[in-house]
């Protein structure tokens, strides 16, 4: 796709739609596709992530369909034991897929898009402990590669957090749709990640058990699934929205959203509210209404539970009129890209001061001024800068189709809401 000029917002009232969360529709998929019986997730529209996963349980032999309605998942234990399968950019099928398949056994290769094995895949180290054998084909610990064991014969391990919770996630997902009890104790940095408390919900929701005792989960297999589970809308990407609330003075509705998410990026509302923006709770979903703010303050904040916001954050510091500083930053650094090394490299570009640490983000408030954004193949990053051209027009993003991965359909929503 073509670089796309994005012009300033001329809507200061709108209703939008997000897609159906990643990170809750990729879960429910495993947890559905491992497992006996029909289960329909009832969603909206998904990205080139959920796409990866669905191309590879097709190839593992599961039947998906998709239905007026969303996902009808045909879920079997009797899939192939011997595939190979290819999870292009995404991670959480990396992670998840590597995790169930582990537990399965049998003999699977996993290949990849050049930039997810570029991200690092600790798991398959802690696998090998277990029995589990590993041809790489490139860099060890890294994708693609080739898996062969009988099936993981442990009840019991540990997982690290500090890079990843999705090995974590994975972990307990291939847990719950195996055949015995089991416990995962997590260590690092992570474990307090609402991304595994999703898990766990998912889990339950599914008809298994999963209780958290301090860094101790305990999981029993799914007896009996639903038939029908129905997927929220993704907060990660209604919050570009959101933040318009704040930044143009606007006020956003996106459908379907709830304060109740299970997803942790619900926490950035919490920020807006800070800063004088109404959040107003509907049939339709939830309201930000900023029409009354004049100015706000920088962000002070540890932002590691929901540190996908970073961008977006960073987006709507040079506005603000005091610095910004963000902590709890350091797995931002092994994401789709550097994230800190992104933001910075493009607010320097912008003409904007801002410094970056090993997991921290200082931004000084500085208009910016026109330039093109390198997402560097990054669609937080590309999605966040927009912001700033909507803000003050004059921004080019550079390769936009790099959102396709979870919203394909940002930047049509973003063009209707712009002058013509």
């Amino acid at each position: 796709m073509m670089d796309l000029c994005v012009k300033p917002l001329s809507a200061k009232e709108f209703t939008v739609e997000a897609p159906a969360s990643k990170s809750i529709l990729n879960r429910a998929l495993v947890l559905s596709a491992f497992t006996e019986g029909e289960t329909i997730l009832l969603c909206g529209s998904y990205g080139e992530d959920t796409r990866a996963l669905l191309s590879c349980l097709h190839a593992l032999g599961v039947g998906v369909e998709r239905t007026p309605q969303g996902l009808l998942v045909h879920g079997t234990r009797n899939v192939a034991r011997k595939a190979a399968i290819d999870v292009r950019d995404s991670g959480t099928s990396a992670r998840f897929l590597t995790a169930v398949l582990a537990f399965l056994g049998g003999d699977f290769t996993l290949n990849a898009s050049k930039q997810m094995c570029g991200r690092p895949m600790e798991l398959t180290a802690l696998l090998e402990k277990c029995g589990v054998s590993f041809e790489f084909f490139g860099e060890k610990g890294r994708l693609p590669f080739r898996m062969h064991g009988a099936g993981i014969q442990e009840s019991a391990l540990a997982c690290d957090t500090d890079i990843s919770t999705q090995y974590a996630s994975g972990i307990m997902l291939a847990a719950a749709v195996g055949n015995k009890p089991f416990r995962l104790t997590l260590t690092g940095g992570g474990a307090t990640s609402s991304y595994l408390a999703m898990t766990a919900a998912l889990i339950r929701a599914f008809g298994g058990a999963c209780e958290r005792n301090g860094n101790l989960f305990e999981i029993v297999p799914i007896a009996r699934k639903p038939q029908t589970f129905s997927v929220e809308p993704d907060v990660s990407a209604a919050c570009y929205f959101y933040a318009l609330a704040l930044l143009c003075r606007a006020k956003v509705t996106v459908r379907g959203i709830t304060r109740e998410s299970l997803q942790g990026d619900i926490r950035f509302l919490d920020l807006l509210e800070r800063r004088g923006v109404e959040i107003v709770r509907s049939a339709e979903g939830l309201t930000a209404d900023g029409t009354n703010v004049e100015s706000y303050c920088g962000f002070e904040e540890d932002i590691g539970d929901f540190a996908d916001q970073a961008p977006t954050i960073a987006a709507l510091a040079p506005f603000a009129t005091t610095p910004t500083r963000l902590t709890g930053l350091g797995r931002s650094r092994y994401k789709e890209s550097d994230r800190l090394h992104s933001i910075c490299k493009n607010l320097y570009m912008l003409g904007v001061d801002c410094r970056a640490d090993e997991d921290r983000l200082t931004v000084w408030p500085r208009l910016p001024h026109a330039g093109c954004i390198d997402p560097c193949g990054d669609h937080r990053i590309a999605m966040a800068f927009t912001l700033i051209g909507l803000k003050t027009g004059g921004i080019t993003i550079s390769e936009p189709d790099c959102c396709n991965k979870t919203f394909e359909e940002f930047f049509p929503i973003v063009n209707g809401l712009t002058t013509r």
